[in-house]
């Protein structure tokens, strides 16, 4: 009888993938629940991955002219109120303030006082104020484009939280750029996608799929949403971020006005977009495995720790020096744009402290002891690869190499994501198969099935929601890449279709 493997987060992908999410989280020391229901506190190890994140967009935003401002927490309910599909995409998620002080009660318990004359809405997205603040702005075509980002948190009142994926309060980004003409923001519009797509794929390592959303998947009160879409390694879809075409919709809503250079009156066009702390999610469900999280290098918390390996007081020195002295090398060494980041961990705690570098996903793992330092050499392991599988590597070749390990770490973990989708993504005509391709045939797992089905709708929003209603299943994005002239039938009604969408559970 084989011997079972046991591995370091219980249960595996395989038993309970909610589970298995929610234990990787804590073991990797990412994150844990908040007094407040539905919010959450970011430890640092996870904290520093947002870091990494934030300022690695940032500069991506800047190189193409946007400049960082911030906006208020609290909205005026007036604002919200102006544009009456956007309010009501947000309306039962919006927490409100309505007093502005508390007083104590006969019983010595707090209670609200002082009613405030308008109630405000913590922020759930900011374009009514910021477009508040753009109308001041802007009063000539000379005044244009105004291209604006702020990294800032929001509320959005969720009945069923998940940490990273959905809860009621989360950090994020949010452009907000203002145009004289369609055709330049629609142009920003598709540019900032681009480079939600490049930072995924190029720093996370997560393929993404570019495409349109659906009218019935649209940003409230926006003409178009793009966005980026990503596979899990429970084949559900993540919308990885969004860009969106606004019209002169929220112009006209907030009094965006210029005068143009044929000095007529017009009102400004403009865009938003934005990623969420939903994307440490995202980096969990695409690459963890039954030890942990698996940390892409170019984003991880640090890249790598160093193990001394002490048996003996008397070798504690000398190796803690090899160590630090170690350490301040490859601090040096610059990697995706920054100095790397290094970690020396001495805690005398046997196994358990390989186990824990592991389950927090740091991408390499060099154990250093007497013989190691006799030979000047490390013991090294890498993330991507079995835990069990170490090599011993010279010191200078370990640090010459460095960043050519990281590389390839990094290229091996988008490949095998990228290989993944492609294994469990299928062009289905035959509505029954489509059917059968999303119905769980194990009913204990339910959540170990399916991936994404390439398959012909019509159009009709009928068809989009009857799939919907019957499976869980909708249109996750028209994809850019999309045959406009493959001609096909409908796979909910039969009827005539010029184009494949990409159908899939999501989160």
């Amino acid at each position: 009888m084989a011997k079972q493997i046991k591995t370091a987060i219980q249960p595996a992908r395989d038993e309970d993938y909610p589970e298995w999410y929610q234990q990787v989280i804590k073991a990797s020391d990412l994150a844990e629940k908040s007094p407040v229901r539905g919010c959450m506190v970011i430890k640092p190890w996870g904290y520093a991955i947002w870091e990494n994140i934030t300022q690695t967009l940032d500069a991506m935003f800047k190189e193409t002219g946007v400049k960082n401002a911030y906006f208020p927490l609290f909205i005026p309910l007036s604002f919200l109120e102006k544009e009456a599909e956007h309010v009501e995409g947000f309306a039962k998620e919006c927490a409100v303030v309505t007093h502005h002080r508390l007083e104590q009660g006969e019983n010595g318990n707090l209670l609200p006082a002082g009613k405030l004359t308008e109630p405000l809405v913590i922020r759930p997205t900011s374009e009514t104020i910021i477009g508040d603040s753009f109308s001041k702005w802007i009063k000539s075509y000379r005044d244009l484009p105004i291209l604006i980002n702020q990294w800032a948190n929001v509320v959005r009142w969720e009945m069923r939280t998940r940490t990273f994926l959905r809860t009621s309060e989360f950090l994020w980004q949010e452009g907000h750029t203002a145009h004289a003409t369609k055709e330049e923001a629609v142009s920003r519009t598709k540019m900032m996608l681009d480079v939600y797509s490049k930072f995924a794929e190029d720093y996370m390592a997560i393929p993404v799929i570019k495409g349109e959303k659906s009218a019935s998947e649209r940003f409230p009160g926006a003409v178009d949403t793009l966005c980026i879409e990503a596979m899990m390694h429970d084949r559900k879809a993540l919308q990885a971020g969004t860009s969106h075409f606004l019209g002169q919709n929220f112009a006209k809503a907030s009094g965006i006005r210029f005068q143009s250079d044929k000095e007529q009156e017009e009102y400004a066009w403009t865009t938003s977009w934005g990623v969420s702390t939903r994307l440490i999610g995202g980096l969990i469900m695409c690459h963890g495995d039954d030890d942990g999280i698996v940390l892409p290098p170019k984003i991880a918390s640090s890249q790598i720790v160093l193990l001394p390996i002490i048996r003996k007081d008397a070798d504690r020195q000398n190796i803690m020096e090899y160590c630090e002295t170690l350490a301040r090398e490859l601090k040096e060494i610059t990697f995706a744009g920054r100095k790397i980041s290094v970690e020396t961990d001495d805690r005398d705690i046997g196994g358990a402290r390989g186990w824990e570098w592991i389950k927090k996903g740091i991408p390499i793992r060099a154990e250093i002891g007497p013989r190691d330092m006799a030979e000047n050499s490390v013991f090294m392991a890498r993330r991507d690869r079995p835990h069990r599988e170490k090599t011993s590597v010279k010191r200078d070749k370990f640090v010459s190499d460095i960043t050519g390990i990281l590389n390839e770490i990094q290229n091996n973990l988008f490949n095998q994501a990228l290989s993944f989708r492609k294994d469990n993504t299928v062009t289905i005509d035959d509505k029954g198969d489509f059917y059968q391709f999303f119905t769980p045939q194990n009913k204990e797992k339910p959540e170990i099935h399916g991936g994404f089905a390439m398959s012909h709708w019509c159009g009709s929003e009928k068809c989009e929601e009857k799939i919907k209603e019957d499976l869980m299943v909708t249109i996750r994005c028209i994809p850019f890449d999309n045959n406009e002239n493959e001609k096909g039938k409908c796979i909910c009604c039969g009827n005539d279709s010029s184009k494949r969408v990409v159908y899939a559970k999501s989160y």
